[in-house]
């Protein structure tokens, strides 16, 4: 009999619903709550090669916390592609422009840089306020 590691396929993915409530939370641990569930990694057939993760909605993102001075010194960059073209915004300012960049900033820095991070990034959904249309799809709450 021939043992192996069995390693998941697409179609062994369940493709669950969860919600994470962001209020009070500290950006970097929801963060990194929200970029494992994504990722798979809290599931047993967890495959490095394979999307096994959870589809993620975050509510509440206007509430979260940033600790220290982060809120002031904390600094976004985006660069337009021409000479002398680098904005900046610091965290304070995107909290109350787009409060929902700061949670998908944080998540997209800790999930794999090739096409199957930016495939499992889009199954991120972040809203400001406590309220989302994704009641159809039965999402469990999970708590921080």
């Amino acid at each position: 009999m021939k043992k192996y590691t069995y390693s998941a396929k697409n179609s062994d993915n369940q493709g669950k619903w969860c919600i994470i409530d962001a209020n009070g939370a500290v950006l970097g641990r929801l963060a990194t709550l929200v970029a494992t569930r994504l990722r798979g990694k809290h599931n047993p057939l967890f495959t490095p090669h394979t999307d096994m993760g959870d589809h993620v909605i975050v509510i509440n993102a206007d509430k979260i916390v940033l600790t220290g001075r982060k809120m002031d010194q904390k600094n976004y960059y985006r660069h337009s592609g021409y000479i002398g073209g680098l904005k900046t915004i610091n965290a304070k300012k995107l909290m109350e422009k787009k409060p929902e960049d700061i949670v998908r900033f944080a998540v997209k820095g800790m999930l794999p840089k090739n096409p199957l991070g930016r495939k499992i990034f889009k199954k991120l959904k972040v809203y400001k306020g406590d309220h989302h249309p994704h009641e159809a799809q039965q999402p469990e709450v999970i708590t921080l």
